[in-house]
């Protein structure tokens, strides 16, 4: 077969092209700013290019395509996106410096997509031609809609879960179905796994999932000094997700347990007095339930001192999971509020033109939108359509394992299920680290993992059936 027609360049060309179409040639589409950008700007040299533009303009209504240039890290925020935002920074800065144009950033992303389409495609057609074309299809259907796409042109961390979650998985793939896996391979899974992981603070516990896995590659037969290096990567994958953790800057630490605590437990508590005498907090804090950071207006600033010695200093994260514990129904409750706003891939209060463009305050794209337009409003919002889908998905991963003998495809099983699992992990933390704030946002890497558990059963299927109806005749 002519290479030019395989399943994987067929899918990365139609990739690049819808990636021009939305990302690059069409109306400027991105993310408008929530006030998370300046950890970000602060760190890469960038400020907001109009400084006399209004409060409204700057944040929620209109995204920006341009960026002045400052100097670096006049602050720092921990996060390996850095890298990613520095190198097209750098750039601009030599080929425009007037400003900095996002779009140079949304091509590193849009090159990432395409090398995980690439590597899903071409190793997990698993030889059959028609199974490849509909994986394909599918990746560019989910992965490519513009409410994935939009947050390329933004300094969000979103898009760097999103491409490093499937690069993650297509090089972890290729590595368990590779015959004889060299330690480059491990490496470049590795490098994946730390993106991955070091994108924002509350991916850093996946670090330790993955460090599993690294031990389950550890058990494949590879080249000289491959199990040794599966080791050491494990070794050291946990212990940058433990560093990454405690690197945490303090006032984000304290803006997420005001969140959990006030925005989260206390957010319509039947007994306030009592949930903050069993937290071990003073009642004074009472007229602070249901108020969440950034609130104006509320009866004791969420930065006076005195929270520190009476809230800060006396709660952490362990103390909510321990609450949650003894509460399972409460933790229940806001997993449904969580469902309820669970299939939003965006959220709606940013807006995605740039003001030029005169379109309404907070306007959103709807050009290529299909899969979010679908999730959004025919999916169902509830626990128990993602307790149906979970069941339906790891029915079939067990399936595949239970039938195997196969180490590798044992192995590429367990990655598998691992997928779910970092889902359910997604959709907990928001809850146990933020409370109802910002929910639909915060569930993005949930939003991931589910489209990708649901290609992964759509391409199963589509192999399973080929299989039954063609045989193996459609192979290439």
């Amino acid at each position: 077969m002519n290479r030019w027609l395989k399943p994987h360049v067929l899918g990365a060309a139609a990739g690049f092209g819808l990636l021009l179409g939305l990302v690059f040639l069409g109306p400027f589409i991105g993310v408008a700013d929530n006030g998370d950008f300046l950890r970000m700007m602060n760190t890469i040299g960038l400020n907001y290019y109009d400084a006399s533009e209004t409060y409204q303009d700057r944040f929620f209504s209109y995204s920006h395509s341009r960026f002045a240039y400052e100097n670096l890290f006049r602050g720092f925020y921990p996060s390996s996106q850095i890298f990613l935002v520095l190198a097209p920074r750098l750039l601009g800065g030599l080929l425009h410096g007037s400003w900095f144009d996002i779009r140079l950033l949304a091509a590193v992303y849009g090159f990432l997509l395409l090398a995980a389409t690439w590597l899903l495609v071409k190793h997990n057609a698993r030889g059959s031609y028609i199974t490849g074309l509909l994986l394909a299809g599918a990746l560019l259907f989910v992965f490519y809609d513009i409410g994935y796409l939009a947050y390329f042109n933004s300094l969000f961390g979103e898009p760097v879960s999103l491409v490093f979650m499937l690069l993650t998985f297509a090089l972890g793939l290729r590595l368990a179905f590779k015959e004889n896996p060299a330690v480059k391979d491990l490496w470049l899974f590795f490098v994946a796994v730390f993106f991955l992981t070091c994108s924002k603070i509350q991916n850093a516990p996946i670090g330790v999932a993955f460090a599993l896995i690294f031990l389950r590659f550890a058990s494949l037969q590879g080249t000289a000094g491959f199990r040794k290096a599966a080791i050491r990567f494990s070794v050291a994958i946990f212990l940058i997700s433990v560093i990454m953790y405690a690197a945490a800057p303090k006032d984000l630490k304290h803006i997420n347990l005001y969140q959990t605590v006030f925005y989260g437990i206390l957010n319509g508590s039947p007994d306030v007095k009592g949930d903050l005498k069993e937290l071990g907090l003073p009642e004074r804090l009472e007229v602070l339930a249901g108020t969440n950071y950034f609130e104006s207006g509320t009866a004791i600033k969420q930065d006076d001192p005195s929270l520190v010695p009476d809230f800060y200093s006396r709660i952490s994260h362990k103390d909510v999971l321990m609450f949650y514990l003894k509460h399972p129904g409460r933790l229940l409750d806001n997993m449904r509020y969580a469902a309820a706003n669970s299939m939003a891939i965006r959220p709606s209060y940013l807006g995605n033109y740039e003001k030029a463009d005169n379109k309404p305050p907070g306007a959103l794209a709807y050009t290529y939108s299909a899969w979010s337009q679908l999730k959004n409003n025919v999916l169902p919002h509830n626990l128990a359509f993602l307790a149906i889908f979970y069941a339906v998905y790891y029915a079939g991963a067990l399936y595949e394992y239970l039938r195997s003998a196969d180490r590798r495809q044992r192995v590429a099983c367990e990655l598998m299920m691992l997928l779910g699992l970092l889902g359910i992990f997604a959709f907990l933390v928001p809850i146990l680290g933020d409370g109802r704030a910002d929910i639909g946002k915060h569930l993005f890497l949930f939003n991931v993992c589910f489209d990708m558990m649901a290609v992964t059963m759509f391409a199963w299927a589509v192999y399973r059936l080929t299989g039954w109806v063609f045989g193996r005749g459609s192979s290439y």
